[in-house]
């Protein structure tokens, strides 16, 4: 009950960001909404980027906040594992096509909620559902994620206003709009609704009952 508790708070936290990210531009007319030209993906190539898509998230969560992540925190404390861990994350995703130095900064900036969500939770699935929740929403309306492109919905979002504020050819994890929500998902993980899990396996992990 717990991990559905948070895997439903992360997939609320993650697919809301990316709204904040999109829906003002859209509503001020900073951008809009046309036609790709490809039409949309059929129901099984949709279905399979999803699958795709929770699987990398899932994947880059174990990778990254996952037993090594827990054994860090025993070892070098919340702030430095964190931070560390984060630097990593945003570092590797500067081999993406298109990258560019705000887009590496934010995706640090995501690594060091993700890892503050896993403090919050003492688990993963809030980790996972804030990653795949934005990843899955991106390319909903048409927008590259992480610097690729995935055609789904038959429509994309053209902007009006410059590279710092759209991302450019990375999307928009690479725009000044992400920087800001970044801040505001932090605080939704701060004052979400969490009841952090109790571990008897892993006396790093938050709230285990081999914590001092």
């Amino acid at each position: 009950m717990l991990a559905t508790m948070c895997l439903a708070l992360g997939l609320a936290g993650g697919m809301g960001s990316a709204a904040l990210v999109l829906f003002p531009p859209l509503a001020v007319r900073a951008a809009r909404l046309v036609p790709n030209g490809e039409g949309h993906a059929s129901w099984d190539v949709f279905v399979f980027t999803a699958a795709v898509l929770l699987a990398g998230a899932a994947g880059e969560e174990i990778l990254f906040r996952g037993y090594g992540f827990q054994m860090l925190l025993g070892a070098w404390g919340p702030y430095t594992t964190v931070f560390t861990v984060a630097a990593i994350f945003g570092a590797l995703h500067s081999m993406n096509p298109n990258s560019t130095w705000l887009g590496v900064i934010n995706t640090t900036g995501f690594g060091v909620v993700f890892g503050y969500a896993f403090l919050r939770s003492g688990d993963l699935w809030l980790p996972i559902g804030l990653h795949f929740g934005w990843n899955f929403t991106l390319p909903l309306f048409g927008v590259n994620l992480s610097g690729l492109t995935m055609k789904l919905t038959g429509h994309q979002m053209e902007w009006n206003v410059g590279t710092v504020w759209s991302g450019g050819e990375y999307g928009p994890e690479g725009g000044v709009l992400t920087t800001i929500v970044i801040v505001v998902l932090a605080l939704y993980v701060r004052k979400a609704p969490i009841r952090t899990q109790q571990s008897e396996v892993l006396p790093c992990a938050p709230g285990s009952l081999l914590s001092s």
